[in-house]
């Protein structure tokens, strides 16, 4: 449950315009940076949080029950703190996101609006888009293999070790051995049996003796 401070509840229920968003950012290496989309900067929770940072609020979208729910964040690389090889070199990823809406005539009032981790950050033009996944979104990972006749590898990664040569793979054993001469590296499970066997019921009449075999 969100708690919310009631000198700001009764400024909400006002219809004050003196709120705005707060981002604060912890990194994997400890570093912590704020950020907010209001037009001068601001301390929250004890970080500054910089304007004119590029960053703003994007789509959010959230559920009940064990959704994940994910933040859409948006901006230009402005701010020096973001260096674009901090980014490609994923000191960014799996960074801890806090939102915050806050009054900027007192910044002490605050709500939490959620939380999640960096999942991604990547330039699209001249700025980036930011992805944050909600704190249930580790329930949505696919864990383990899945077991099927097809192989899960991609062709040529460190599983496969297939050399492509221009070619594609639809991920079949006859492909593997046949095209590429890779079964020894084929990642599925051809022995596996089909629909057919799993539909496949006793008939009525006739002999049952294992002659057909």
């Amino acid at each position: 449950m969100r708690h919310i401070p009631d000198d700001l509840a009764a400024r909400i229920e006002r219809g004050a315009a003196t709120l705005c968003h707060a981002w604060i950012v912890t990194r994997a290496d400890g570093g912590r940076f704020g950020f907010t989309d209001h037009d001068r900067d601001l301390t929250v929770d004890g970080v500054l949080c910089v304007a004119g940072s590029g960053w703003t609020q994007g789509a959010m979208e959230g559920a009940t029950g064990l959704a994940g729910g994910t933040l859409a964040v948006s901006g230009v690389l402005e701010d020096d703190r973001i260096a674009e090889d901090d980014v490609v070199a994923g000191l960014w990823d799996r960074a801890r996101v806090t939102v915050w809406r806050v009054d900027w005539m007192r910044s002490d009032l605050k709500v939490r609006l959620g939380g999640g981790t960096l999942a991604r950050i990547r330039r699209e033009g001249a700025g980036f888009m930011a992805e944050v996944e909600g704190p249930l979104a580790a329930l949505e990972r696919v864990v383990g293999r899945t077991y099927g006749r097809g192989c899960d590898a991609v062709l040529g990664d460190g599983r496969c070790r297939g050399e492509p040569m221009g070619r594609t793979c639809d991920k079949r054993w006859e492909t593997c051995v046949g095209v590429f001469g890779n079964g020894i590296n084929f990642q599925g499970f051809p022995g596996i049996p089909g629909d057919d066997f799993l539909m496949a019921r006793p008939v009525t009449g006739g002999r049952h003796d294992g002659g057909a075999r």
